[in-house]
């Protein structure tokens, strides 16, 4: 009898101990599934698969082609990623090649690896991800330390100055481990993340002073909150919630450990998180910042940080961002603060066109940042912006073959204004390899991972994100199945129909995402009216009880649409934009008789323009055609003399922002100087 109550305590020793990997199995892009601060929670990663339309095609060519070319590169003696581990793990020799943050580039690689394999099962990705991981493994020092720069570098200690970003290649190393354990349920990445995250707690929970202003790429912060999620271990939320109380807590001054990168406003250490109300500094910092901070919310529920995140929020997207979802005004600058700032934010409804620096990486954070508030609040507003960014400035980062990169996207290009040998991050064409590489990986591994946000679970339902064609197959919140297909052109037309292929007999709720552009939607279940008002801009929410067969279709008229900046956007005053649906068009010289200036094209306000899809046109798209005016006697002064201009129409053809720059070097341009009736 003592013997089997000894048995019996060993058994349920041994499942409190097991308990973080249970917890471990939900397989959420973000674990949220038991975050008790969020109305939305991820479906499991792999439980959406794109079938057919835009999505489909662009993760297919993740798969095939962006993925094995950046395997190239970053495996290598371009881009140098794998190489500094093996030099770090003793199996080559030579230097440190590359950026400092060259490691989470690589680490970035792999979670879109992972993101494909998801979805593909693809056995050789599996194979390949065990190779790099064994590497990494055997450059990790004993007591977990995982630095490259630092590790092959004799003369430079670890944790010595903070622009050598050990923390932001800690973050992205938690983030794709994790994922990695999600998806495959091996453990081999994930013990390298958790003996690491256990060196980072020993250095930065005590409250020593030379640490207290290390931390200032934050993606450490969404990194230790993942794995918390996925182990349980509280020290290492504990240590994510620190990193956030740290910024602006101490005196902003030049400290050895921050010689050689600006500080201040530059990385959002000047004013406390939860005291700011304004995004300030290089926008990559701060976006990654958000995140991680929307994620810690999610676990605390501490309503001053949700207050600052909700501010925030609110000043990116409705004062500094562009039409196209895209973050960061400028290259250099300075912040209203007066600190200097490079590749970030700077005065509201200061948004130049022509020497935009619009990140990459930027934009893809922004829609990171409204993913974590969009499981927070619930709200749709939150999934306009992620589909803004990816249906513009994002995918403008890469050309339509999948293998050159743009780390800036201006909104427009004038030949011979912009001398590019002076600059190290922007150029006239997309490049085949940017020195600087954590934008390639970042957008990849966000196409690659786009299904998982097309929809969330709610309490008793459903939400439909984002809208291409895909299957569905995952349960609701009390375990029940659910299973659905999606058919739709979008984003070239607005119709939708989702079939519902399994469903439990009880009630649920079906919330559908009618985007903010989208006035005049009509919403139909089984071919007759649904009974609820299709808002722009809002959640239209269908409960009932479903059943096998049911269809819902929306349908979202694709106006061709004129956008004007607010009226303080002095580079936009009396300029207009081109909308249809979520995407943002511009113009290239291509389309404009031989040496027409952009800058010489007008649009006309009462001028119809129609849509045309073009199936072998820039990889399939649909085009706006329609007159333009070009003016005749502009002139190349600073000022000058001008009465009755002079226009000829011309007609021609706006593309998709994204798909700009796929026709040789070209001007281009997304607003337009506008003639009204």
């Amino acid at each position: 009898m003592n013997s089997l109550k000894s048995k019996s305590i060993i058994v349920l020793l041994l499942c409190v101990f097991l308990l973080p990997k249970s917890n471990a199995q939900e397989k959420g892009i973000i674990n949220n599934a038991k975050s008790p601060y969020v109305k939305q929670r991820s479906i499991n990663l792999g439980e959406c698969i794109w079938t057919d339309g835009f999505w489909a095609e662009k993760f297919k060519m993740a798969h095939e082609t962006m993925l094995p070319y950046m395997g190239e590169v970053l495996c290598g003696d371009i881009g140098h990623g794998l190489n500094n581990f093996k030099i770090a793990a003793g199996m080559k020799k030579g230097k440190h090649e590359g950026f400092a943050w060259h490691d989470g580039d690589f680490y970035k690689y792999m979670e879109a690896l992972t993101y494909v394999y998801a979805q593909t099962k693809d056995a050789k990705i599996v194979n390949q991800l065990d190779e790099y991981i064994d590497i990494i493994g055997k450059a990790q020092e004993p007591d977990g330390y995982l630095h490259t720069m630092v590790q092959i570098d004799p003369k430079i200690d670890r944790y010595q100055n903070r622009k050598y970003h050990e923390m932001y290649n800690s973050g992205h190393l938690y983030t794709s481990a994790c994922i990695h354990y999600r998806v495959t349920g091996k453990r081999n990445f994930l013990d390298i993340a958790i003996k690491n995250a256990d060196l980072l707690c020993n250095y930065f929970l005590p409250d020593d002073k030379r640490f207290a202003r290390f931390g200032f790429n934050q993606t450490q912060i969404m990194g230790l909150v993942e794995l918390y999620r996925t182990t349980g271990t509280k020290k290492y939320l504990t240590l994510a919630e620190k990193f956030i109380d740290n910024r602006g807590k101490y005196k902003v001054e030049e400290t050895p450990e921050t010689v050689g990168y600006p500080i201040g406003d530059m990385v959002q250490e000047f004013t406390p998180l939860r005291e700011e109300d304004e995004a300030v500094g290089h926008a990559v910092l701060a976006l990654y910042f958000y995140a991680g901070a929307a994620d810690v919310y999610a676990e605390t529920g501490e309503k001053a940080l949700l207050d600052a995140l909700d501010r925030l929020w609110d000043n990116v997207t409705n004062k500094k961002m562009y039409i196209t979802g895209a973050c960061g005004q400028t290259h250099y600058g300075a912040s209203t603060n007066r600190q200097m700032i490079e590749e970030g934010f700077i005065d509201e409804y200061m948004m130049p066109n022509m020497t935009a620096y619009n990140e990459t990486c930027a934009n893809i954070c922004n829609s990171m940042f409204s993913y974590r508030m969009l499981g927070i609040h619930g709200e749709s507003k939150y999934a306009d912006i992620m589909e803004l960014v990816l249906y513009n400035s994002g995918l403008s980062g890469i050309s339509l073959k999948g293998t050159e990169y743009y780390y800036a996207n201006p909104l427009r290009v004038i030949h011979g204004t912009r001398d590019y040998s002076k600059m190290n991050t922007e150029f006239p064409d997309r490049q085949p390899y940017l020195e600087c590489f954590c934008c390639p990986p970042n957008l990849v591994r966000t196409i690659a991972k786009v299904s998982g946000w097309a929809y969330s679970k709610t309490d008793n339902g459903l939400t439909v994100n984002l809208y291409g064609g895909n299957k569905l197959a995952t349960t609701l919140a009390d375990g029940s199945a659910i299973e659905l297909t999606q058919v739709t052109k979008y984003p070239w037309e607005g119709k939708v129909e989702i079939t519902m292929q399994k469903c439990k007999k009880d009630e649920f709720e079906m919330k559908l995402r009618i985007p903010n552009w989208a006035e005049g939607s009509k919403l139909l279940v089984n071919g007759a009216d649904a009974g609820v008002v299709a808002e722009a801009g809002k959640f239209a929410t269908v409960s009932r009880k479903w059943k096998k067969g049911d269809v819902i279709s929306i349908d979202m008229p694709m106006n061709v649409t004129f956008v004007e900046g607010n009226a303080r956007i002095e580079e936009a005053r009396n300029q207009v934009a081109i909308k249809r649906g979520p995407v943002v068009y511009c113009m290239e010289t291509p389309d404009l008789p031989k040496d027409t200036k952009i800058l010489n094209v007008y649009v006309k306000g009462d001028e119809p323009l129609k849509a045309d899809y073009k199936a072998d046109f820039l990889g399939g798209v649909t085009t706006i055609q329609g007159n333009v005016m070009l003016r005749q006697d502009h002139k190349e002064g600073m000022y000058t003399t001008v009465k009755a201009p002079v226009f000829e129409p011309y007609k021609t053809q706006f593309v998709p922002y994204y798909a700009w720059s796929n026709r040789g070097n070209a001007e281009m341009t997304v607003f337009f100087p506008v003639i009204w009736k």
